[in-house]
């Protein structure tokens, strides 16, 4: 009897958790690649006022109208002037204002809203001005790393090394800060925004596309184009073609074509058939300034190491492609040389229509390398290091690092790149990026957003370690008559125009981020409710002296959480205080963890959350040789799931055990 009655009380735990873990909004049923194949978040429709664009929708799919949104422009119906080949032809009206706008269609299977969808330029652009992201890895599980200005470490006890105050960055949180961050710099330095692919981390993680989405609008509704291709982490594209785009594409900016080719899986180059229809695109857009983006890089080294130039070769001669062969990537002609064809084809397109730029990622390393081949005409092959996830070696590298002989540092990277339309190549914030190590831009290392989104409110924390100020303009998704809180807010602000788009609201402020940490708080009404605060467990259960633990415990906020910490308190004092994280940074209901060496056999640990009013929320867990005790407060709002959840499954084997 006491068996069952031990397994009817894991079973309500169980159950409590289940229903606590529950969505707080209901999943929207439509995707928008259930209705249209294009446009999509990372692939959007380009145009002048008066053009017309293309709109591909989904098989068997009717579509019944068009409109473009922005949060100040619009609403403005697209004219549908037909279809040919299953393409449905729109006109964006003359008298439109340029923006980045969300495309809401329309048909018989349902209604989607599209951030991203149309970019209306004001005319077409003289100079490409681009920034570059890659390999962001979003993902909706814990894939994190820890910063402090130009320090990255994997793990807390790490980066404690180099400071007291990290901060975390969750392969989102580092994705929308890029997305956030090169939304506000002024169009004046860049004016569109590029992934060159490995936008998550599991290709059937469709929440993480959903993050990815959500990063994307948080960028384009503040003003800022952007496009993106696939990599091998977003193979086969089961949601991928849902939420991003298709596996290639072309896009024609003005005098500029960019290609997006799809490199595959594990196969690591595209097939020969997709490299025919690059020829067709090139052949059939003439006297166009090309740049190519695909994810895996095409060089792998030159004499001078993972940089330099390689001058003087053609791949239309057999001797210099035989040459060649040596700096040419595995991945792209084979460890035997079986898929060289493929490789040697793709060069002597570069070659043949002049592809002045190619952008790739998938190293998580900068590699640039420039090719100039025997008529002396260069070619760009620059390779972003990881903007979300630089999971191989640290800055510094660490004796983890080094063990594993990963001895060049790498931090969260971004770059910006110049094209102009004569096809020069420049890179205007570094300049010479020809040499060993790296070479890209800080950005989100030392420009990091996190945003939490309330019932009663929402907030925006900055850690802004550029050495300057930020301008611009930001978009925050709030609740609906929520405002800005100017006493709890210090950065300056301007707020623009609000708009529900969607379903959702949002808000358009121009904005200036100072150095160091600054908040923005947007509400409903002052906060004064405490954040709820529950301890999980730790790990090991039963630490000795000197063993490294973990601790886990969740927290939730009305408006948001702005830190958590773990004190450890022996024989009644703080002997010492440790920052906690939250694994999903973009919900208020957060799971935290902490990782630290216990000294003591005997201890105490309390928890202190605190929101972005200074309500705090706090628990304790008592250790000792025989007993653990745990207490919170405030009581009032009870726990989330991470908490039943553990118990019930820490109690499990126990309860196993006393059946035997």
């Amino acid at each position: 009897m006491a068996v069952k009655r031990a397994i009817a009380i894991i079973l309500a735990l169980l159950a409590v958790a289940a229903v606590l873990s529950a969505p707080v909004k209901a999943e929207t049923a439509v995707t928008p690649g259930d209705i249209i194949l294009r446009p999509l978040p990372g692939v959007p429709a380009i145009g002048l006022p008066g053009d017309t664009i293309e709109v591909q929708p989904a098989e068997g799919v009717s579509i019944q109208g068009l409109q473009i949104v922005s949060i100040l422009h619009g609403p403005y119906d697209l004219q549908i002037l037909g279809t040919e080949n299953g393409i449905v032809k729109a006109k964006i009206p003359e008298d439109i204002a340029p923006d980045v706008y969300f495309l809401v269609v329309k048909s018989d299977k349902g209604e989607v809203t599209i951030p991203n969808g149309v970019w209306v330029m004001k005319e077409a652009p003289e100079v490409l001005k681009i920034a570059q992201g890659s390999d962001f890895h979003v993902t909706s599980g814990s894939k994190m790393g820890f910063v402090c200005g130009e320090y990255f470490q994997k793990s807390i006890p790490e980066i404690l090394k180099y400071c007291d105050d990290p901060i975390p960055m969750h392969s989102y949180t580092a994705t929308d800060s890029f997305m956030t961050y090169y939304a506000m710099v002024d169009s004046g330095e860049v004016n569109l925004m590029i992934s060159t692919g490995d936008d998550v981390d599991t290709n059937g993680d469709k929440k993480g596309y959903q993050l990815f989405d959500l990063a994307i609008l948080h960028g384009t509704a503040a003003g800022m184009p952007f496009i993106s291709i696939k990599g091998n982490h977003d193979h086969p594209p089961t949601y991928y073609s849902k939420y991003v785009g298709p596996r290639y594409f072309y896009e024609v900016i003005g005098n500029f074509l960019i290609i997006g080719l799809d490199s595959r899986g594990e196969e690591r180059h595209p097939e020969m058939e997709q490299l025919q229809w690059m020829e067709d695109v090139l052949k059939s857009h003439p006297n166009k300034t090309v740049i190519v983006l695909v994810h895996h890089p095409f060089w792998y080294k030159t004499d001078e190491g993972k940089y330099g130039t390689i001058k003087g070769y053609t791949a239309f001669d057999d001797n210099d492609w035989n040459a060649l062969l040596k700096y040419v990537s595995w991945d792209w002609a084979g460890k035997e040389g079986q898929y060289q064809d493929i490789a040697r084809y793709f060069l002597q397109l570069v070659e043949k229509y002049n592809v002045r730029l190619v952008l790739a990622g998938h190293i998580h390393h900068d590699k640039p390398i420039l090719y100039i081949d025997k008529d002396g005409n260069e070619h760009w092959f620059y390779t972003l290091t990881t903007t979300g996830a630089p999971d191989k070696t640290s800055n510094p590298p660490s004796k983890a690092d080094l063990s594993h002989g990963y001895d060049v540092p790498s931090w969260y990277g971004s770059q910006v790149i110049y094209v102009y339309s004569n096809g020069t190549v420049a890179f205007p914030e570094v300049g010479d990026v020809l040499h060993p190590g790296i070479s890209s831009l800080p950005v989100p290392q030392e420009f990091v957003v996190l945003r939490q989104n309330g019932e009663d409110g929402s907030a925006v924390h900055f850690f802004n370690d550029l050495g300057k100020s930020v301008s611009g303009p930001i978009v925050v998704e709030i609740p609906e008559g929520a405002k800005v809180d100017p006493d709890a807010t210090t950065i300056t602000y301007k707020v623009i125009a609000e708009r529900e788009i969607g379903g959702n609201y949002y808000m358009l402020l121009n904005v200036t981020v100072p150095e160091g940490e600054s908040q923005l708080v947007v509400v409903k009404e002052k906060d004064t409710q405490k954040p709820s605060v529950e301890f999980g467990y730790i790990s090991p259960r039963k630490p000795k002296p000197g063993t490294l633990v973990k601790v886990f415990f969740d927290a939730s906020d009305n408006v948001g959480i702005k830190s958590a910490k773990v004190e450890v308190i022996e024989n009644g004092k703080v002997v010492a205080t440790y920052p906690a994280f939250s694994t999903n940074p973009w919900d208020v209901k957060g799971n935290y963890f902490s990782q630290f060496t216990i000294n003591s056999s005997e201890f105490t640990l309390r928890v202190v959350v605190e929101d972005f009013y200074g309500n705090k929320g706090e628990t304790t867990y008592e250790h000792t040789a025989s007993t653990t005790t745990t207490t919170s407060t405030p009581s009032e709002g009870g726990g989330i799931c991470g908490p039943a959840a553990l118990v019930a499954m820490a109690l499990l084997p126990a309860f196993l055990r006393r059946r035997k």
